[in-house]
């Protein structure tokens, strides 16, 4: 039997862009170990600092996506009105500072204009083909939303469909979903 704390996993963020509208879907598992701990967290979030409008959806430790999720503000703040700085700011922060280099987290974010994957390596991610997902559920979400972007349905249906079926695949994610909308 191994000593090693068994480790936190789980969460599924998926983000989808489509007809002047973008989706960000999570879903609300938190697992240690085997163990599902909490099934009603909320990894989606929406900002507003100086009233400008961004949602955010995190995968990785709790207390270090809030960490980032605060210096994100702090630089919409500093750059009202201008994501993609603030969050090449915050990139370049992350990957320099000896603390924030611990962090262990990702982001997508969006102002229902642009969307971003913001990881700690320094990247700032636009996606291609206006979806994208992280977490351990992300890649199975991203297939699926890949799959439905010709269709016929909103960025909405796109990402609660593709959250059922990486819920249905992965077994660190539910299908109790934390859905924000917003558009430019």
């Amino acid at each position: 039997m191994s000593n090693e704390f068994p480790g936190w996993h789980g969460t599924t963020i998926v983000g989808v862009k489509k007809d002047g509208e973008v989706v960000i879907a999570g879903d609300g598992q938190v697992s240690l170990g085997q163990t599902v701990i909490k099934g009603t967290a909320r990894k989606v979030r929406r900002i507003s600092p100086g009233g400008y409008d961004v949602v955010a959806g995190f995968a990785g430790s709790t207390a270090d996506a809030f960490t980032l999720l605060e210096r994100l503000e702090s630089k919409l703040e500093a750059t009202p009105g201008q994501l993609q700085r603030a969050s090449v700011e915050l990139a370049k922060d992350w990957r320099t500072d000896k603390y924030l280099q611990k962090l262990e987290a990702m982001l997508i974010v969006t102002d229902g204009d642009q969307i971003y994957v913001i990881t700690g390596a320094g990247d700032v991610l636009e996606p291609e083909h206006n979806c994208t997902a992280i977490g351990s559920g992300g890649n199975y979400a991203l297939a699926a939303a890949r799959g439905m972007m010709d269709s016929d349905r909103t960025a909405e249906q796109i990402a609660r469909d593709a959250m059922a079926i990486a819920a249905d695949i992965c077994v660190y994610t539910n299908g109790n979903l934390t859905v924000e909308s917003i558009s430019k």
